[in-house]
């Protein structure tokens, strides 16, 4: 009995012993043989990475940003050479929504009139770097009816560059470098000059004659030397700090009429010009208010 016990402890022992070896060398074979699990931080990191791998980051034509594949046709693609806005479609360099299109302080520099979806209505391309307006630049979208230029560097707009646009309501030019004005467009309501460099040779004494539905003129901060003729229309007029030394009776009122009265011109501003208002009392008689300047 005590042979037989003995017996048995030892087998016990010895299939102990072979199991636990078998087992060394089973792990000892799966290290060499295959790689441990990564962290679960750095497994995070590996499938981002993958992820990357595959795919890029890019937007598309409506400015909407998706992600296409790495292998995409459109990686072959060159890009625009740097610095040159006008090889960029407009929608990606501003910003389109529905018959408006924002492009304001544009990178890289926006040097000319950008080209505009068919209905633009609302054009705002303020703080650019557009050194002329052509008559090509709006001539197909005649359905504008607001441009705000503010803050460009255009000294010259061709003759006939807003003839087509029979809709425009509303054109800002402020804070440019005129020194004339081209024909402006018959149903405007505002126009705003105001800092620019505009000489009275370079606004013609008519020029707003046929503007009968103007309502707002702004031409404040230029050089001229005269008030041109304002429409009958026309409530709020801003001329301060130019050159204007003198006002005759006819600038305002009609001499040949000393009974006519003015009624819509209730806001003219001539303070910061040369002239002395308080030296052409008649000039004023027709209004229901006086310009704000200088009277003594």
């Amino acid at each position: 009995m005590g042979t037989r016990l003995r017996t048995l402890i030892y087998t016990f022992i010895l299939a102990s012993w072979v199991i636990l070896a078998s087992g060394t060398r089973y792990y000892e074979n799966s290290l060499n043989s295959k790689e441990l699990p990564l962290p679960m931080e750095e497994a995070h990191l590996e499938t981002k990475k993958s992820k990357r791998d595959r795919f890029h980051y890019t937007t598309d034509h409506e400015g909407t940003s998706v992600f296409q594949p790495a292998d995409s046709p459109e990686d072959s693609v060159s890009s625009p050479a740097e610095g040159d806005a006008s090889d960029l479609p407009t929608c990606l360099l501003c910003v389109c929504l529905t018959g408006s299109v924002y492009c304001e302080e544009v990178d890289p520099d926006m040097t000319v009139v950008p080209a505009l979806p068919k209905e633009t209505a609302y054009l705002y391309a303020r703080y650019n770097k557009i050194k002329k307006i052509t008559q090509k630049d709006f001539g197909e979208i005649v359905t504008l009816k607001r441009i705000d230029l503010t803050g460009n560097l255009i000294t010259e707009i061709e003759d006939g560059a807003f003839s087509k646009l029979t809709l425009l309501e509303e054109l800002t030019l402020a804070e440019n470098k005129l020194v004339r004005l081209p024909m402006l467009p018959t149903k405007l309501t505002s126009f705003n000059a105001n800092h620019n460099h505009l000489k009275t040779k370079g606004v013609k004494a008519n020029a707003f004659k046929k503007l009968t539905k103007l309502k707002s003129l702004y031409l404040a901060h230029n050089e001229l030397e005269a008030v041109p003729m304002i429409p009958e229309s026309v409530r709020i007029l801003h001329m301060q700090n130019n050159n204007i030394s003198t006002v005759n009776v006819d600038t305002f009122c009609k001499s040949n009429n000393t009974y006519y009265i003015r009624p819509n011109l209730n806001e003219i501003r001539m303070d910061g010009n040369p002239v002395v208002l308080a030296q052409y009392p008649n000039s004023f008689t027709c209004l229901q208010s006086l310009p704000i300047g200088r009277y003594q």
